[in-house]
């Protein structure tokens, strides 16, 4: 018997049919099994001398469907393969997963691929698989090999949540193998992928934000209960930060900035047109701009003391290094709220309605919600992002799975001195945002605060595979650092702080 069954979930197509084809002329596979959905065209009852096994099925992703799936499987392996692109493995890709496999005794082996191009091939690498790797959209690539037997193990074990499951059980099923072993990356490519479509990552960055919202909740649910199951699991609520203290102003707006001559000045201006019952400033930290910013910032300064337009000596500061660098600053006030230097506030109330919420609530953060526009402020897809995946009574916990909590962010500034932001220019605020709901109460407002703007100079609007990438282990970093964090502080019973 062949060491292989490969399970494919979606609609039946040609592409799907050569991609099929392709991989079973690497002489590793017993069967397909493939699922797809009430219409379309039906698959053949044998694909290149390997028999189809089809089912019906409308959800793909119900547990016990998955399950009964598994259990018919006879194979050691099962390959999973993503129906979408059409993908080709290398010539020994298959090869070489079953070897790793075997070799490491992994539950999960997967490679790195290279995206199809005209000019040939590009190298697309993933993500080392960590403890932090707990999110839904986590990449296995385009092929990744899953032990059978480690699949039946868990089915012989099943934990509660198992039977509400009708959209992510290969997901459950991931967070559940990685609790024994994590899943093996090859750092290398084991397939070929022809790309369908070439957005830039800037058109994709919103995409995890418009599933379905039953989903995103399942999801949730699913990490979550992983959570729980590895003591890393923090319960809401928390008690009230205490902001008390001396500070110059009640709130100053931070704007880190390198090279935003088009930009700086507007969002400079909506920040000074807030109007609040307490004194503030504004704090542009100046990172080395040599486009005509520095010039700009200093003439506006000095026409209006509010503004505190400052230049660090450090040449290696990322958005974190000058977040810190305002935090530090003896006129930073009691409050830091964010504002890139691309975007402007919606309104003159802003500020004012940031700091009701910070007080109110005796919140260590609030976070609000924005509108994507393009540079003119034309309004663009998605629209608002408001990150309502946040609940009081899980939020802290769900961060975890999601990239990102929204903006615009801000801070009580004895929390930031305490738990300063990574010097990174990318995950920086997610970093403390992750530290700060672990122990203290998170605010959110979800109706629009700013324009976000959307334009060629954004600093994620066309980031390569290998950025993408490190962006990638570098919040699973994060993330891995914080479970950490909470496993010993639930140990111990009780949070240093």
């Amino acid at each position: 018997m062949r060491p292989i069954t490969v399970m494919v979930e979606g609609e039946w197509s040609g592409e799907l049919a050569r991609s099929l084809e392709r991989i079973a002329g690497r002489d590793r596979v017993e069967q397909f099994d493939v699922v797809m959905p009430p219409e379309g065209e039906a698959p053949p009852e044998v694909l290149a001398g390997v028999p189809v096994r089809t089912t019906i099925d409308p959800h793909p992703g119900w547990m016990t469907h998955t399950a009964a799936r598994i259990e018919r499987v006879r194979t050691a392996y099962v390959l999973r393969v993503r129906a979408g692109a059409p993908v080709d493995p290398e010539p020994r890709g298959l090869a070489r997963l079953l070897a790793a496999a075997r070799d490491s005794g992994s539950p999960v082996v997967y490679g790195d691929y290279a995206d199809a191009s005209g000019a040939g091939a590009v190298l697309h690498p993933l993500a080392d698989y960590q403890r932090g790797s707990i999110g839904d959209r986590f990449d296995l690539g385009p092929i990744s090999l899953w032990s059978s037997g480690a699949l039946r193990g868990l089915l012989e074990h099943p934990v509660p949540v198992e039977g509400a499951l009708t959209k992510h059980a290969w997901y459950h099923l991931r967070l559940r193998l990685s609790e024994e072993a994590l899943p093996l990356r090859i750092p290398e490519p084991v397939a070929l992928v022809h790309p369908r479509e070439q957005r830039a990552t800037g058109e994709s960055v919103f995409d995890y934000l418009l599933a379905d919202r039953r989903a995103q909740e399942e999801a949730e649910m699913v990490a979550t209960a992983h959570l729980e199951r590895i003591g890393a699991l923090v319960t809401p609520p928390f008690a009230p930060f205490d902001a008390s203290g001396a500070f110059p102003v009640e709130a100053s707006v931070v704007i880190p900035v390198r090279n935003r001559v088009k930009t700086v000045g507007d969002a400079v201006d909506s920040a000074l047109a807030q109007e609040a019952p307490f004194p503030f400033n504004v704090i542009v930290v100046d990172n080395h701009s040599t486009d005509g910013t520095t010039e700009l910032l200093a003439a506006r300064a000095a026409t209006d003391g509010r503004l505190v337009h400052v230049a660090p000596e450090r040449r290696d500061l990322g958005i974190g290094g000058c977040w810190n660098h305002a935090a530090f600053h003896p006129s930073c006030g009691r409050y830091a709220v964010q504002l890139d230097s691309d975007d402007l506030y919606q309104g003159t109330d802003v500020l004012a309605r940031i700091v009701a919420t910070l007080r109110e609530g005796g919140c260590g953060m609030v976070i609000g919600s924005y509108s994507t526009v393009d540079f003119d402020l034309n309004p663009l897809p998605p629209g608002l992002i408001d990150h309502r995946e946040w609940t009081d009574d899980n939020g802290p916990n769900n961060a975890l799975r999601i990239d990102g909590l929204g903006a615009p962010r801000s801070f009580a500034t004895a929390l930031i001195r305490r738990f300063p932001l990574p010097n990174v220019s990318y995950g920086e605020d997610y970093a403390l945002a992750l530290r700060i709901s672990r122990s203290y109460p998170v605010g959110r407002i979800f109706d629009s605060l700013y324009h976000c703007r959307r334009w060629e100079d954004n600093t994620d609007a066309a980031l390569s595979p290998d950025a993408v990438a490190r962006h990638q282990i570098y919040k699973d970093r994060i993330r891995t650092l914080e479970i950490r964090a909470r496993q010993q502080a639930n140990l111990s019973d009780g949070d240093p702080r």
